[in-house]
């Protein structure tokens, strides 16, 4: 198995694992809530007629549902991208659960492979996604293919992960981290930069973030600097 395929494995058993054992929007796991810069990002367009939404690695609705629920007195869809079958799969069941399902249209597919037309959204988000492409160079033709796609006055909101590093706290050993990207954060920043000249940048900032997961059943450390950067056409 190679190196992709190794950690596309791996991220199914952790991601499976999670729906499986935490409900949406229910305490105790990172689908509590949605990501607070994309619900305030939608202020920008709350008098906007139609609102065509994409969210790339959309997984089970954290932020998908509540997008499609401030659609629900206008018009609009939300165009949900994931990998996983168990995501979509979870993802309409909670989409009908939440009266959205007629704002919810599911796309199963790699981020890479999916095609995003030129103007076709006016929001595109990627919450901890586009750090699963399968290279650098996917990244770099994802993000050009995401500005291409956004309509005038659009934005995009990327949250991503850089410099990561995964410990087994057992015995103290650095892993290979179970990301197919994997830059440095200058570098990542500078990849963002050049990427949106031209675009107003509303939000880049870094936070420094640390948590234990489990891989193959060892507690696993993983730090990593998360990037939030939003930028508007």
């Amino acid at each position: 198995m190679d190196r992709v395929a190794s950690i596309r494995s791996e991220e199914k058993k952790y991601h499976d694992f999670c729906y499986d054992n935490y409900n949406l929007f229910e305490p105790g796991s990172w689908l509590h809530r949605p990501v607070k810069t994309v619900i305030d990002l939608l202020e920008d367009y709350k008098d906007q007629e139609y609102l065509c939404v994409l969210d790339l690695g959309a997984g089970i609705g954290r932020n998908s549902i509540p997008i499609a629920e401030s659609l629900k007195n206008g018009n609009g869809k939300v165009v949900c991208v994931d990998l996983l079958e168990s995501a979509i799969d979870k993802l309409r069941f909670y989409s009908q659960k939440c009266g959205v399902e007629q704002l919810i249209e599911t796309r199963l597919s790699d981020i890479e492979q999916f095609n995003i037309e030129h103007e076709e959204y006016d929001v595109i988000i990627a919450v901890s996604a586009l750090e699963h492409v399968n290279s650098e160079r996917a990244l770099e033709r994802k993000l050009r293919e995401m500005t291409v796609g956004t309509k005038s006055n659009g934005s995009n909101c990327i949250i991503i992960g850089s410099n990561i590093k995964e410990t087994n706290l057992e015995n103290g050993q650095e892993l290979d981290p179970m990301f197919e990207v994997n830059m440095s954060t200058e570098r990542m920043l500078e990849l963002l930069d050049h990427q949106y000249i031209g675009w107003e940048v509303k939000n880049r900032f870094v936070k420094q973030l640390e948590y234990e997961i489990d891989r193959n059943g060892q507690p696993v450390k993983l730090t990593t600097d998360c990037i939030t950067f939003v930028a508007k056409k």
